[in-house]
């Protein structure tokens, strides 16, 4: 009784493999790595940006007096 119901456990699992085949087909061909990533510069690049400012770099910190108008 027991090797009844392994071999109705493989042929129910055959069958689903050929169901699963005959619906879907074979997998799609891969895609090449070259093709899926474009590389890009974020932005172009502004000196004047990267230059330091001593007149305005206190905008950029964050200061809680500042803030409460203290």
């Amino acid at each position: 009784m027991n090797t009844r119901h392994i071999v109705i456990t493989e042929n129910a699992a055959d069958s689903a493999a050929v169901a699963r085949h005959e619906r879907f087909g074979k997998l799609p061909e891969r895609i090449p790595y070259q093709d899926m990533v474009e590389v890009t510069p974020a932005s172009a690049r502004v000196p004047a940006r990267d230059a330091y400012d001593p007149e305005g770099s206190w905008t950029s910190f964050s200061c809680l007096a500042a803030d409460l108008g203290l």
